[in-house]
């Protein structure tokens, strides 16, 4: 089982660069860093955290794939994932040629970890029926991995089309970069994984153990080994019991939660966690 972290990354935590570069030295598999285009001021969506107010990391969210190219750049060895992306909000054709470019940059250590979205009021800025956002997560994620897997691609489908087309750069990953979706347990979700993933982000600690069977079975059933999938726990608050739990579960890698703040308040959290690898 590996260890990775992550934090909501800001114009006012500390520099992703130097985070990366530190979390690798330490020995820490993964990063990890969340996607908001914007915050609309409505509060018609609640926080996803059940608190009255917003944090204020979300209205200050960095832009992940950019941040992640740079911290690319300036390392050897650590993965760097969007935890969570939020493909909805994206032109397939255009972010395709984004993520497969992170890719290349990255030399193959981009991880996808994506989600349907929470607040309302961001989705339907783009554009987004919140009713139909998971069928248009699946649209987007099958039309850019035509793209990636392809040499002459097309796509046709209710929210997404282009004819056959040619697009490089191919991700170094075949055939496509790793896959992570987020949600909690149940059959919909499960079918998402099985279909276009390889692994699951689950939201929430319970019901997790239970619902891995289903999960299996509806790999099985899309012709998937349910032994390559990968299970990540994420915003994990770690302690000795709780990791040997993950372990025993078949977590294939848990990411653990940074402060959002500078790095006099993170760097000893980080070596704090370092410990425990």
């Amino acid at each position: 089982m590996k260890l990775g972290v992550t934090i909501h990354a800001t114009d006012l935590t500390m520099d992703v660069l130097e985070l990366t570069r530190a979390s690798e030295d330490r020995g820490f598999y993964s990063i990890y860093i969340p996607e908001h285009t914007h915050i609309p001021t409505s509060r018609r969506t609640p926080a996803p955290t059940g608190e009255a107010e917003l944090a204020e990391e979300y209205k200050r969210s960095l832009d992940p794939y950019i941040a992640l190219a740079a911290a690319a750049a300036m390392t050897d060895k650590i993965r760097l994932g969007t935890g969570i992306g939020l493909p909805a909000q994206h032109d397939p054709i255009t972010f395709a040629k984004q993520l497969a470019t992170l890719d290349q940059i990255s030399k193959g250590r981009f991880v996808f970890g994506i989600g349907f979205g929470w607040n309302h009021e961001e989705m339907e800025n783009h554009g987004i029926d919140v009713r139909r956002r998971r069928k248009r997560v699946r649209e987007a994620m099958l039309a850019m991995q035509a793209l990636w897997a392809q040499d002459r691609a097309s796509f046709s489908g209710e929210f997404h089309s282009f004819t056959e087309s040619w697009q490089w750069p191919k991700p170094v990953q075949t055939p496509r970069p790793r896959v992570l979706v987020g949600g909690s347990p149940g059959p919909i979700l499960f079918r998402h994984i099985a279909e276009y993933a390889d692994g699951w982000i689950p939201i929430g600690g319970a019901g997790v153990k239970d619902a891995l069977p289903e999960l299996h079975r509806e790999m099985k059933e899309r012709g998937r080994d349910p032994e390559s999938l990968h299970l990540v726990p994420m915003g994990v608050f770690p302690t000795p019991a709780k990791l040997d739990y993950y372990r025993e579960m078949g977590c294939t890698e848990v990411v653990l939660r940074l402060p959002g703040a500078g790095r006099e308040e993170v760097l000893p959290v980080l070596d704090d966690y370092a410990k425990l690898l």
